[in-house]
């Protein structure tokens, strides 16, 4: 856990131009920058920051936030990630308070293992340039097609068959004898510490973070009795279930693309690289896992898996992937040729041939298992029906309250291909679904009712309104400029006995005229700060922990227009801001919503009056009528408009 203070003390350094101007190149025009948005393709620059708010915003696809949350959106960081990126480019030391010993522990061993192995990989990478290095390993690599840039990109590197290479350098640097076999790195025998990856090539695995969690060693000589692989064993970093290769390095592309190609082997992923497909990972051969699925998903809804087309290729190609359809991603199967891989095919035919091919044999998982599964059962009639019954599950898989349509086209497509009823089929994904779900589908069945009936409320409150959208949409502006203004002016002078805080919070909330959850949320933060004499001020909640509530206030602060700096020396005249009009615009939007609840007054009191049968009551109920249409033509006539009668 990282201390408020540090948090506060990163937060005051950062530049948010110098922080974006490390992914996007920015142009200068006025008092903000401009570039070409990261998160999506586009020719004319839209993506806008503003150094004076601290945000960004993108005018074509609508991203915005702050220097942390494009660091969370664009490296994929988590909160705490991000805050470690800016403490290491800042210089600020982060001391994070403990949970317990522990924990303290766990993260002790967490950060020699990182040592470890960054030295390992870079120890790795320097013997390619040894005598055997280049004789051996580079020389492979080179057969393989791989330049040395590529090679450079990845960290791929090799360490020598003599027995205890790495070991001695490994020791010599007084590395911890216990953490060197944790890591993998080495093997302890009798004799002394032994080096783990004798002979082979080294594939650094990077985790979320660009770290090295692990290594993958590749035998580069042929011998029958030593496993053609060998993998870092699971410690505290490495999770083999948790990590995608090459997902650190291909990130952004997947991003960009929005669509993962999953691949099985490492080579695989860097030759793809290296013809320019980016958005690549590799899954290492194993069969996916939720933990993969949901990694994938937090940059894309779209995955291609293409493996070999062989037996061996389709059975791996089938392995989980209803956990796949259960996470909701669309996936597709691309099977390449006998006897080719992603690695050989693109390095025969080139990147366009490749892409070519891959885009013409795309097929959806559930089409392609059941033409596979068709294929094998032949006419045999049980086969034919476990086929059915296969499919009828795998289609139940996909989340019915997410992906409704899909799910009843599949059952369409599916029915029409087996030749069988299709209200059949939909009892049979019914009835699995049904398995499945249980007892939670009851709840989802009951929260689904209420959510209806909480829909028809909505409903039939808002058809008591001529223009419904447009008074929902006034409210809404309001609300957010009051909170707005808050946020930014909230320690100016609203008179001379008390600030804007003091003024919004009298009225605002005693009143209770903010309705919108999160709005209220950020006053009540806002006034729990201001009475703790914080000061705070927008860059409070810019950085705030609470993403949420950081996007919300990033959304008040956009800037739709801002005053260029020569300006006013050019045409000799000040140029009215925000700054300049927010008492005019807290005024007119605290009596629009004071406006709109005497409004909502009169409409309850009117209901009360049709309802009541009895003189004395009917008799107060008028008084109480009278009493709120003067105060409702008084602020009607403080805003400057007028009641049609």
């Amino acid at each position: 856990m990282i201390p408020q203070e540090t948090i506060s003390q990163i937060v005051s350094r950062i530049d948010i131009v110098e922080i974006v101007n490390n992914f996007v190149k920015l142009k200068r025009r006025g008092t903000n920058y401009i570039g070409l948005c990261p998160f999506h393709n586009e020719k004319s620059p839209s993506f806008t920051v503003s150094p004076s708010k601290e945000i960004y915003k993108c005018f074509g696809c609508g991203r915005s936030g702050n220097a942390i949350t494009f660091l969370m959106e664009h490296e994929k960081y988590s909160y705490v990630e991000a805050l470690r990126w800016l403490a290491e480019k800042y210089n600020v030391e982060i001391e994070e308070r403990e949970t317990s010993p522990e924990f303290k522990q766990q993260q002790q061993v967490s950060d020699s293992l990182y040592i470890i192995n960054n030295f390992a990989q870079q120890f790795f990478s320097d013997q390619l340039s040894t005598e055997e290095g280049q004789n051996i390993g580079l020389s492979y690599l080179k057969e393989r097609g791989f330049r040395e840039e590529t090679i450079e990109k990845f960290g791929i590197g090799y360490n020598a068959e003599a027995r205890d290479t790495f070991s001695k350098a490994a020791t010599a640097q007084l590395f911890n004898k216990d953490l060197l076999v944790k890591a993998g790195l080495v093997v302890s025998r009798d004799y002394g510490l032994q080096d783990n990856y004798r002979g082979r090539i080294i594939f650094p695995i990077h985790n979320q973070s660009g770290k090295v969690t692990g290594f993958g060693a590749r035998l580069i000589q042929k011998n029958d009795k030593a496993p053609k692989y060998i993998n870092t064993p699971e410690n505290e970093i490495y999770v083999k279930s948790k990590i995608l290769y090459g997902s650190w390095f291909a990130r952004q592309a997947i991003d960009k693309a929005d669509e993962c190609l999953l691949v099985e082997g490492y080579t695989d992923v860097v030759s793809l690289h290296q013809a320019g497909i980016e958005n690549v990972v590799a899954s290492g051969g194993t069969s996916l896992t939720p933990d993969q699925l949901r990694l994938i998903k937090k940059y894309t809804s779209n995955l291609t898996i293409l493996y070999d087309g062989d037996a061996a290729g389709v059975k791996a190609a089938l392995r989980g992937l209803d956990l796949a359809l259960e996470e909701g991603l669309n996936v597709k199967l691309v099977l390449l040729p006998d006897n080719e891989d992603p690695d050989s095919y693109i390095q025969k035919n080139g990147a366009a041939n490749f892409t070519t091919f891959i885009n013409k044999n795309k097929k959806e998982f559930i089409l392609f298992q059941l033409e596979y599964s068709l294929k094998e059962a032949g006419d045999d009639t049980t086969k034919r029906a476990q086929v059915v019954t296969r499919i009828a599950e795998s289609i139940s898989k996909i989340n019915k309250a997410e992906d409704f349509t899909k799910q009843q086209d599949y059952i369409r497509k599916t029915s029409e291909i087996l030749k069988i009823d299709e209200a059949g089929l939909h009892n049979l994904v019914n009835k699995y679904t049904a398995e499945k779900l249980g007892k939670q589908e009851k709840k989802f069945i009951a929260s689904e009712t209420q959510s209806q009936q909480s829909t028809g409320e909505v409903i039939e409150i808002s058809g008591e309104e001529t223009d419904a959208l447009g008074l929902v949409k006034n409210e809404t502006y309001h609300q957010r400029s009051v909170v707005r203004c808050l946020v930014d002016y909230g320690l100016h002078e609203w008179n001379d006995e008390e600030t804007v805080a003091d003024y919004i919070f009298t009225v605002i909330l005693e009143d209770e005229l903010i309705e919108d959850e999160m709005l209220l949320k950020i006053m009540h933060y806002y006034k729990k700060w201001y009475e703790e004499k914080l000061e705070p001020t927008a860059k409070t909640f810019l950085y705030n922990e609470d993403l949420a509530m950081s996007n919300i206030v990033s959304s008040l602060l956009e800037f739709p227009y801002e005053v260029s700096d020569g300006w006013e020396s050019k045409y000799e005249m000040k140029v009215p801001t925000r700054e300049d009009n927010y008492k005019r615009d807290i005024s007119s939007s605290i009596l629009y919503l004071q406006l709109k609840r005497i409004k909502k007054l009169i409409a309850e009191n009117q209901k009360n009056l049709e309802k009541s049968n009895v003189l004395n009551e009917q008799m107060l109920l008028i008084q109480v009528h009278s009493e709120l249409k003067k105060m409702e033509i008084k602020l009607t006539e403080d805003l400057g408009t007028v009641i049609l009668k």
